[in-house]
């Protein structure tokens, strides 16, 4: 070997970067989370939380402009599991630069937008587009940590930072609206796509070596799921609005639904290389964290549509909801850093128990309200429930990612599906079981109030002679303040049966988390009681499961590939 050749510098070991310089950049990677996951939160909770707004300056009805939430959502549930193969086959550096492109380049079309039509089409495209923001949040958050501090910290925040989409939609939406209507949404949205492109292109991510993992049968399963989970999306959220019985095609759009997952389950199982492992997805433990997951994303939907819808019947504006949705925002924020000192996967039952029983608090607290609550009277109880999606999510994600990981890379995917499953559709599904109970304890309630407002009634008769002479001044006419008296009495009681209706939601939401709650304790109780009178010699997998533990720290985003050396920017 020639002298040059060994005193080389190319030869030399790299010199490790200045903690100060690692510092920076895992802070530069974290706002770089933070900034894509926002982007993605508030695209997609934008309209949904301005839907009334919307209608008005598109012209059409409500009920016409939510089939915009629900042409964004529809995509949304199934793109993931389209989009992990595609960035392992094609390179995570290409994915994520190509990815934020197409965002941007959807952003800016959604300026065009003119009427209805051309509405759900960029919605639709949309919902595609920001799909892969979500993976990029993730791996942007736990790129720049160290193995052991990616799950206990990387994961809570970078959830909670998804989980900010809707409330802080709200607290945004109000000053956009107000200013240019819509088209001050659409640019807030291409602004931070910009932004988020910067950032992509700044700041590369490591990219594992590709792999050619997708076959024919991949597509034709995701195309099948893809329909049975847009059908589902669909139904869902259309149902308690045109009302599930009144419309034949809901029926046939659930029927090929269910059609279509039955037909993707069937492939799967025959395949030696699945998609999705159905056989593991079907074990005990696999339904016992889909059924607490599912259930659990019910319960939250308690404060996404019980709270802010109970005050638009109430008159509230969104100006005055801006208050109770800042609460809200913190408290998603204060759980997530709260985790960071208690997450480890041996708490995650206590977790779970507190995360439940702040959410029944909090939900029979709301449901003694009255016409006069505002949502001042609300914020303890909404920020108990904001607090409580954040301890509960977080842990069970890493539990799943602890189990999948235990059994082999190929399992991760499989996982993700259900946990992306068990939020996207669980959500609408959440919104839409909460509407249709809503709608029906109401028209109970409107009716047996009927029955008891009679002119009959001295005390209703009362009420009308003092509503007709408070309307004197305005109103000249005698039977013209009587009639308008009986539509302000009417009113009243509709609100009212409005409100008793939530109360029984309210009441509902918190027997079930009482209920889960209880179960979730005679199960550890039947967990220390068999250990107590069966000890078990030390397991000889011990060494493996802690091994599957730390491999699942060291996980780059709870859907990809397994974690690489932490990079610094190479810009």
């Amino acid at each position: 070997m020639s002298t040059a050749a060994t005193s080389a510098p190319a030869a030399a070991p790299a010199a490790p970067a200045a903690p100060s310089y690692r510092l920076r950049a895992a802070l530069a990677y974290a706002m770089a989370a933070i900034v894509i996951g926002l982007t993605q939160g508030l695209a997609q909770n934008f309209v949904t939380t301005n839907v009334a707004q919307v209608a008005g300056d598109l012209g059409v009805t409500t009920t016409q402009a939510t089939w915009l939430t629900v042409a964004f959502a529809a995509p949304r549930a199934s793109m993931p599991i389209l989009l992990i193969k595609i960035r392992a086959q094609y390179g995570l550096r290409r994915f994520a630069e190509i990815a934020i492109v197409i965002y941007l380049v959807v952003a800016l079309g959604a300026l065009t937008i003119s009427d209805l039509r051309s509405a759900l089409v960029m919605q639709f495209l949309a919902g595609m587009a920001s799909a892969p923001l979500s993976s990029l949040a993730f791996m942007y958050m736990l790129e720049p940590l160290s193995p052991q501090w990616k799950m206990r910290l990387g994961l809570p925040v970078v959830m909670a930072t998804v989980a900010l989409g809707p409330s802080l939609a709200r607290v945004i939406s109000p000053a956009l609206m107000a200013d240019a209507g819509w088209n001050a949404l659409h640019v807030m949205t291409l602004g931070m796509a910009a932004v988020s492109l910067a950032l992509v292109y700044y700041l590369p991510l490591t990219s594992p070596p590709r792999q050619k993992v997708i076959a024919g049968l991949d597509l034709l399963s995701w195309a099948l799921i893809a329909v049975g989970f847009g059908g589902l999306t669909v139904v869902f959220t259309m149902g308690a609005i045109y009302w599930w019985t009144a419309i034949p095609w809901l029926g046939w759009v659930l029927a090929l639904s269910i059609a279509a997952l039955t037909l993707a389950i069937v492939i799967e199982l025959n395949r030696k290389t699945p998609l999705l492992d159905i056989r593991w997805l079907s074990t005990p433990a696999m339904l016992h964290l889909t059924v607490t997951l599912l259930i659990f994303r019910l319960i939250l939907s308690e404060q996404s549509s019980g709270a802010p819808r109970m005050f638009q019947v109430l008159g509230v504006t969104q100006d005055q909801l801006v208050p109770i949705f800042t609460v809200i925002s913190a408290g998603t924020v204060l759980g997530a850093l709260a985790l960071i000192l208690f997450m480890t996967p041996r708490r995650v039952p206590q977790l779970h128990l507190v995360a439940l029983a702040l959410v029944a608090v909090g939900a029979w607290m709301d449901s003694h309200s009255t016409i006069d609550t505002r949502p001042a009277q609300m914020m303890l109880s909404q920020a108990m429930i904001a607090f409580a999606g954040s301890l509960f999510l977080a842990p069970a994600m890493m539990q799943g990612m602890i189990s999948a990981i235990a059994r082999g890379p190929n399992y991760i995917l499989s996982f993700i599906v259900v946990f992306l499953s068990t939020q996207s559709l669980g959500g609408v599904m959440g919104s839409g079981l909460f509407l249709t109970f809503i709608n029906h304890r109401e028209a109970l309630h409107v009716q047996l109030m009927r029955e008891e407002l009679t002119t009959a009634d001295p005390l209703v008769l009362h009420e009308i002679a003092q509503r007709a002479a408070a309307l004197a001044p305005q109103i000249a006419d005698g039977a013209a303040r009587r009639a308008q008296a009986l539509s302000m009495i009417a009113q009243d009681a509709t609100n009212q049966a409005y409100v008793m209706a939530y109360n029984d939601a309210y009441r509902l939401t918190a027997l079930v988390a009482a209920t889960a709650l209880c179960l979730l304790i005679l199960h550890l109780f039947r967990d220390w009681l068999a250990a107590r009178l069966w000890p078990a010699a030390p397991p000889v997998a011990a060494p493996a499961e802690a091994s599957a533990e730390t491999s699942a720290a060291a996980a780059p985003a709870p859907d990809s590939e397994p974690a690489a050396p932490t990079p610094l920017p190479s810009r």
